[in-house]
């Protein structure tokens, strides 16, 4: 039965016989047998077949998505059980954001492959949110501050935001003293999206809303912005696992003492530091294993607290007396 629905799919996406025989290593009279006997048992036609070409019916149309979903149940069936083995085996599919996958998750991921070489992962990065089921996504990390949902999410790291400047910057506008002060700073900001929750805030001041900070650039990507203070261009608040390696270089100084670094274990009140850095999965996929497998590397190679908090810690950088 899977035999003849490769076979299905391939001529399909092949559009002819011998096209999907070559695919196949088979031959195409091999193919033409196998497409007869599942039309056999479907009792319908799924395929016109002439010698130059194929053309679906609509009964073929309708099975098609089936007969995919069917492989597919299949792979994952012949992953769970490959899960009991001594060693795990197998493909994750994993998704990231653009600029915390290429910075930490694709690290990350190399160490936990190094540690499991019959795993294999796709690793998307990308700041787009994707349906884990539709792309039939195993672990998707996400960051900032995760909407209600059917997912598991397990809670990697605190995110904290920090704003910071270049030391050429500070020179020539003077270091301010506390937050307010900002507004008569050049702020560089996010452009074409609602900035995150956040952003430009601080407890206590203008009742835990965002600031009206102004600057000359705004600009949709955080690297751009990250770039650009290093630059001297003016002030950002951007994520700490961001700017961590341009404070430890000196390229850049965190304005305000930088808060203890937490552990992403401890409870965290809801309000402006319940933004974090999540793994989030589906409940009862086939691959479950191999995910919390993943996410508990994740959470053991960023640390608690994460590395790039400890970097800042140890750099021992503050503000003028």
């Amino acid at each position: 039965m899977f035999d003849r629905l490769h076979c299905f799919i391939a001529v399909v996406e092949k559009g002819s016989l011998s096209a999907a025989a070559l695919e196949l290593g088979m031959a195409v009279s091999s193919v033409s047998r196998k497409i007869d006997a599942l039309e056999t048992e479907l009792g319908s036609r799924l395929l016109l077949r002439s010698s130059r070409h194929v053309v679906v019916t609509d009964a073929g149309e309708r099975f098609l998505p089936r007969a995919r979903n069917i492989l597919a149940e299949l792979a994952e069936g012949k992953a769970a059980v490959q899960e009991l083995d001594s060693e795990p085996r197998g493909l994750l599919t994993v998704t990231a954001p653009a600029a915390f996958g290429r910075l930490h998750v694709a690290p990350a991921i190399a160490h936990f492959l190094q540690r499991h070489p019959l795993l294999e992962v796709d690793l998307h990065v990308s700041d787009e949110i994707v349906d884990l089921a539709a792309r039939r996504v195993d672990v998707a990390v996400r960051a900032g501050i995760l909407p209600d949902s059917d997912l598991v999410a397990s809670r990697l790291a605190l995110q904290n935001r920090l704003l910071c400047a270049s030391p050429a910057y500070l020179a020539r506008h003077g270091w301010p003293t506390k937050p307010e002060d900002i507004l008569h700073h050049h702020c560089l900001t996010v452009y074409g999206r609602t900035s995150p929750r956040g952003w430009w805030t601080f407890e206590g001041v203008n009742d835990n809303q965002a600031l009206p900070v102004k600057g000359p650039l705004r600009c949709d990507d955080t690297d751009t912005l990250l770039h650009a203070a290093i630059g001297g261009l003016g002030i950002v608040h951007l994520a700490s696992w961001l700017v961590s390696d341009a404070i430890v270089a000196g390229q850049l100084v965190p304005i305000f003492p930088p808060a203890p670094a937490q552990s992403a274990s401890r409870p965290v009140a809801r309000g402006l530091m319940e933004s974090a850095i999540h793994a989030v999965h589906m409940p009862g996929r086939s691959n479950q294993a191999k995910a919390q497998l993943l996410i508990r590397s994740l959470r053991e190679y960023f640390g608690d607290p994460p590395y790039w908090e400890r970097a800042i810690s140890a750099a021992g950088i503050a503000a003028p007396a």
